[in-house]
């Protein structure tokens, strides 16, 4: 992967995530609004919680951006892209269960395309090592 494709990959994945875990934080219902979305209102104080989690790998992923923009370690990367596939894979398992389990409906099924999606883009590239020539 070019060392500008990548560097806009982790810029928006890094703002879609810290945007959505900073409005599941402050404003849940209308997050989830916004991602045509339901939940029980005494749902929402642990949507907010979540959105903590979802905030994280959103800063992780632009701490990732800032590294390759200053020609950092690719290694560093590489944990980033690490850690926050191992968390996108299991949130993406997780919905696809509950939604196959009546619990979550089937909107839901946005958010583990998306993760899911992002799986695949970072173990294809940890496993091609596209972030190491993209540090060259």
């Amino acid at each position: 992967m070019k060392r500008p494709v990548l560097i806009g990959y982790q810029l928006l994945i890094g703002f879609s995530d810290t945007m959505t875990g900073a409005l599941l934080i402050i404003a849940p219902e209308f997050a989830l609004r916004l991602m045509r979305l339901h939940a029980p209102v005494d749902a929402l104080p642990f949507l907010s919680f979540i959105g903590a989690f979802v905030l994280s790998v959103g800063l992780s992923c632009f701490y990732g951006a800032w590294v390759m923009a200053r020609r950092g370690s690719p290694c560093k990367l590489e944990v980033v892209w690490l850690l926050t596939a191992i968390t996108r894979a299991s949130v993406a398992v997780f919905v696809v269960t509950q939604i196959l389990a009546h619990t979550l409906e089937a909107g839901w099924l946005s958010v583990a395309a998306t993760d899911g999606a992002c799986v695949l883009i970072q173990a294809i590239g940890l496993r091609k090592g596209w972030l190491g020539n993209a540090a060259r």
